[in-house]
């Protein structure tokens, strides 16, 4: 006996909209709204299901990120022949990077599908690119592999990866300060203390040395981006010498 597939459609006015908006934005029929509502679901809705399991984004993130992970290193591997395994590897991470898939989830405006109990002005930059992962997972899962593929090329690899433009793409300025300093022999520091000052926020400051001379220093809302930023003051003090190795 043959059976047709057919697709769920909504029946509240509210989930006739998500699912319209989630089309267009899709360019293809979602079958299972649930997985996509739980894609743009934050843990502090505190939502859960029949056996106690939170539902929320966060297993779909995981998931997502193999799923896109996998996709960027199929195309690497096939657009860049003569790629040894660190090029790949690291062409890999800036695509796949924090940085980068914020802006993902931010150009494609994801977070007006986010349902939270917190201001989604202060829940940080990271949800852009944890809910881009989460949405991909919600495509494997709803459409397979082929249809999350398909999402990954038509949104991240034909507007945005540049091969020559992403190998001189700096990821971390502290990972490059640090192989620099170890090329070279020198010695090198990066002092973290908190420096909030007057501020309800907390911050953080960093100092970095090198060879026993401060060279830079850096302030932020927290150590890895206070790190960041003196290191990107190191890079641009030291640029000549450092773009000559």
């Amino acid at each position: 006996m043959n059976f047709i597939r057919k697709i769920v459609k909504p029946k509240s006015i509210e989930d006739k909209t998500f699912y319209f908006e989630l089309k267009n934005l899709l360019n293809f029929s979602p079958k299972q709204i649930s997985k996509y509502k739980k894609a743009f679901t934050h843990r502090s809705v505190h939502m859960t299901d029949s056996q106690g399991n939170p539902l929320n984004y966060e297993r779909l993130e995981f998931l997502g990120d193999s799923i896109l992970g996998s996709v960027i290193a199929s195309y690497l591997y096939k657009k860049v022949p003569s790629g040894s395994e660190g090029y790949l590897t690291q062409m890999r991470s800036k695509i796949v990077s924090r940085e980068h898939l914020n802006e993902l989830g931010k150009d494609l405006e994801l977070i007006r599908f986010v349902k939270s109990n917190i201001d989604k002005n202060t829940v940080g930059d990271n949800i852009h690119g944890n809910i881009f992962e989460a949405l991909v997972g919600a495509i494997y899962l709803d459409k397979g592999y082929n249809f999350a593929q398909k999402f990954i090329y038509e949104n991240v690899i034909l507007p945005y990866i540049d091969i020559e433009k992403l190998e001189g793409k700096i990821t971390s300025y502290k990972g490059l300060i640090i192989e620099w300093c170890q090329k070279q022999k020198k010695k090198y520091k990066f002092e973290t203390y908190e420096d909030s000052g007057n501020e309800t926020i907390k911050h953080f400051s960093v100092k970095v040395s090198i060879d026993g001379e401060q060279i830079a220093k850096g302030r932020a809302t927290s150590k890895k981006k206070a790190e960041e930023q003196a290191a990107k003051r190191v890079y641009f003090a030291f640029q000549n010498e450092i773009s000559a190795i």
